[in-house]
């Protein structure tokens, strides 16, 4: 029993250490952003007139990234945010450091990087939540804050300090705390995650400034024509987004015999993902490489080099093979790009409704459909583009979304993907028992 002053010290030292890791994890999620852009960008550039050499490159690396993915850091493929799940869902040491270990998150970030660097359809948001808990799981094991209710503390505060620090969006941060990771909103913890989300959006707030994701949209939404495109968008993206969550789980029809190829073959099958994503950026002119934050911010500020019609459509098979390759990346940017280009396919069916809205909408709606997370997916799109005028409406699409979504995907894609990672834990541990290893 620890003795009375010691008792009376350590909320005080589990603060600093918090405070302190928060601060970590908002550098580390700067540095992210950071070279993440950088590498996409140096990925346009090479490529810059010479398409053909991501025929070269990007299956090559695809296969590369295979190997280390299966043989060596399985995980780190991904989005990151599913084992961040597993690891506040069975509170279990040995699981903690498979999941969060140093070496799996500094994987993570440099497999990430170098999937953007051959112009993987992934993003960075994902990864950022998962090195977000790394880095504070790392900090109060060391502090010795390594029980397993006191780690998740941390793992939780790591993850919502590294969405908010990756999109500059502070409450989105603390909402998917609550609604994705927790799963459940607990008074004691509120605290916890408010002070992480303040010290790390401090941190990038400090660096790079105060700035909207995707600039700000000025854009309204009429009664009776702009909530005819509400129902549209709500129900659209709520079906999309359902059936992308269903192809990426390749739980469904045929997708289990490609789900078992994969398996067999993860190098070869890797390759041929960055083949089909070659393909589509030669079909796309380039346009669905990346995480689409580009594409998505020309569209909704209407800029002359927005990319054409085809964009949404392209760009979510784009993240489907990016996805099926088994990499370690990201589903947020590249599903916001996406919500935008349906948003923008979709605008002139309704012809008095600013198309900024529309998109909006169709960002908004996506995203709620492949994440089923409403409340993040709504506070998530507000906050990207500094728009308070469509609250009411961005928040019934999200809502239409979820629903439809839950009719083709019944278990949210984060979860699914957590359970899996669980029940492999749990086959693992009784294998190891039967044979008294």
């Amino acid at each position: 029993m620890p003795h009375p002053a010691e008792a009376e010290q350590r909320p005080w030292k589990r603060r600093a250490v918090l405070w302190s890791g928060a601060i970590l994890v908002g550098l580390a999620a700067v540095f992210f952003a950071e070279t993440t852009t950088w590498a996409y960008d140096t990925f346009v550039r090479v490529i810059a007139g010479r398409a053909w050499i991501a025929l070269l490159i990007t299956p090559l690396v695809f296969a590369a990234m295979g190997w280390i993915t299966s043989r060596k850091l399985p995980g780190a493929r991904g989005s990151g945010i599913p084992e961040v799940i597993a690891a506040l869902q069975v509170e279990d040491r040995s699981l903690n450091d498979r999941l969060l270990g140093l070496p799996v998150v500094a994987g993570k970030m440099g497999l990430t990087l170098l999937g953007l660097l051959v112009g993987a359809s992934i993003g960075r948001e994902g990864p950022t939540v998962h090195v977000g808990s790394g880095v504070m799981y790392a900090l109060g094991k060391r502090f010795g804050f390594d029980d397993p209710k006191q780690a998740a503390r941390f793992i939780l505060a790591g993850g919502g300090a590294g969405l908010a620090a990756a999109f500059n969006t502070p409450l989105a941060g603390v909402v998917f705390a609550i609604e994705e990771l927790a799963g459940a909103f607990e008074h004691r913890l509120s605290g916890i995650i408010i002070a992480a989300v303040f010290f790390s959006g401090v941190v990038s707030l400090g660096l790079i400034g105060n700035y909207s994701y995707f600039g700000t949209v000025h854009a309204s939404l009429p009664l009776g024509e702009g909530w005819l495109a509400v129902l549209a968008l709500g129900i659209l993206g709520g079906l999309l987004g359902g059936a992308f969550a269903r192809a990426i789980l390749l739980d469904a029809g045929p997708l289990p015999k490609l789900a078992a190829l994969r398996t067999r073959f993860p190098v070869w099958f890797a390759a041929g993902c960055g083949l089909a994503l070659v393909g589509l950026g030669l079909l796309s002119h380039g346009s669905v490489y990346g995480t689409g934050y580009d594409q998505a911010r020309a569209l909704l500020q209407h800029e002359a080099h927005a990319p054409g019609e085809s964009f949404g459509v392209l760009k979510l098979l784009a993240n489907i093979v990016s996805y099926w390759a088994w990499i370690p990346g990201g589903l947020f940017s590249p599903a916001l790009a996406v919500g935008t280009g349906i948003g923008h396919n979709l605008a002139p069916l309704f012809p008095h409704v600013d198309p900024a809205a529309v998109m909006l909408l169709g960002m908004a709606g996506y995203l709620a459909g492949v994440t089923q997370t409403p409340l993040t997916a709504a506070v998530i799109s507000l906050e990207l583009t500094n728009n308070q005028g469509l609250v009411l409406p961005i928040m019934a699409v999200c809502l239409l979304a979820r629903a439809f979504s839950g009719l083709l995907c019944k278990k949210p894609i984060y979860s699914a993907f957590a359970d899996r990672l669980v029940a492999d834990y749990e086959r693992q541990r009784g294998a190891d028992s039967g044979t008294g290893a």
